[in-house]
């Protein structure tokens, strides 16, 4: 990131940068990946913001401390309750940090809400772009490394949602993982790539377990490399080792599984395959059953598309369900950020809602940094 900032400060003043960096300390640059891009011409600016699950503070700021009692390192145990539904139709619902499910009553009060609004699912992030993995898992390699921390515990998390009749996803950030690049020895410390075993057999093992604690799906997120080439390269063995990964992640598991994708990824010219990320739509979408493209407007750098939170979702949907016949459930932007002139949130979620409705998206998800949906409650209200 301080190499991008590096890069762009010359052009963008003092004062801008110092606000770029302020925006991704706090985490409003989430979604996984760059500023998104329609076209292929090269970005005239392009900010790193390295994941859907940043949280506004710092685990050392703001997370609560893990439980006391349960120091242990042991395999979890199963869900209590009989398996829910593994119909990934139609849900719709927030994404949730560990953290700010580890806190008293939260799990209660967010239940209520979403009941109370009609939404059916909800994500929960159990490996975060900070490489911990956020419940007593018994992977040993997640042990062994310090990744384990249990902040949140499973499986009575699952069993209280899924007893609200709530379709429970796990995400699970894969390849940006700092505590598994430098114990691995990576000279940036911050990503593994899907070509090495080790990282991908972590990963894997991880998965499993989240199948045999009883979630109903498991959505990878950072399915790929890093953003550190130009668009327009050649980069073979990074999609090789992508669809390889998932292609394995099929293989091992029988929930469904969802994907986090880049907004760009849905754009033409992305069949081209000369994204350094590795990601192609039509080679990742026959190892799925649901694709969950990051469609945050204000992403883009297009004015156009930046402007108009409707068209930008229309567009990309549009774009996505012509090139691979795949239930699309797109995250939408629930944080405010570049808001435009003359609209509030509320009715920005709401035009996003609406433009993933016509376009028969397959239900919808909302992100927030904080985990905060106090105004998703708003506009909900309103719809």
């Amino acid at each position: 990131m301080s190499k991008t900032i590096g890069k762009i400060a010359p052009r963008l003043g003092v004062l801008a940068t110092i606000f770029i960096l302020v925006l991704v300390r706090l985490g409003y640059l989430g979604g996984e990946g760059s500023l998104h891009i329609a076209s292929d011409k090269a970005l005239p600016i392009e900010i790193e913001a390295q994941g859907t699950e940043t949280p506004l503070a710092s685990p050392e700021d703001e997370a609560p401390s893990a439980d006391p009692e349960d120091t242990g390192h042991r395999a979890p145990l199963t869900s209590t309750l009989p398996p829910g539904p593994k119909d990934f139709h139609g849900k719709k619902g927030p994404h949730l940090s560990f953290y700010v499910l580890s806190k008293p009553g939260f799990a209660e009060s967010i239940a209520e809400e979403l009941v109370e609004h009609g939404l059916n699912a909800v994500v929960i992030c159990v490996k975060d772009m900070h490489g911990t993995v956020g419940y007593n898992s018994g992977v040993p390699l997640a042990g062994e490394i310090g990744a384990a921390v249990p902040y949140i515990k499973l499986p009575d998390l699952i069993d209280f949602f899924r007893s609200k009749g709530l379709y429970v996803i796990a995400r699970q950030v894969t390849f940006y993982d700092p505590v598994l690049s430098r114990y691995l020895g990576y000279p940036d410390g911050r990503w593994v790539y899907p070509s090495d075993e080790r990282a991908v057999e972590y990963n894997l093992a991880i998965a499993r377990e989240l199948e045999a604690l009883g979630f109903d799906e498991i959505q990878f997120d950072y399915i790929r490399f890093p953003d550190d080439g130009e668009i327009g390269g050649f980069y073979p063995e990074r999609y090789v080792a992508v669809n390889a990964f998932l292609a394995r992640a099929r293989e091992e598991l029988s929930v469904p599984i969802s994907i986090d994708l880049f907004g760009r990824v849905l754009w033409p010219w992305n069949k081209e395959k000369k994204d350094p990320i590795g990601q192609c739509l039509e080679e990742m979408a026959p190892y799925v059953d649901v694709i969950s493209p990051m469609l945050y407007p204000s992403h883009y750098v297009e004015p156009k598309l930046k402007a108009n939170p409707y068209l930008t979702v229309k567009l990309a949907l549009a774009h996505g369900t012509s090139r691979v016949d795949k239930p699309f459930r797109p995250f939408l932007q629930a944080f405010d950020m570049d808001i435009p002139p003359g609209m509030t949130l509320p009715e920005y979620i709401l035009a996003q809602v609406r433009a993933a409705e016509e376009m028969g998206a397959d239900g919808y998800l909302f992100w927030n940094p904080r985990s905060d949906y106090s105004v998703l409650w708003e506009a909900l209200d309103r719809k």
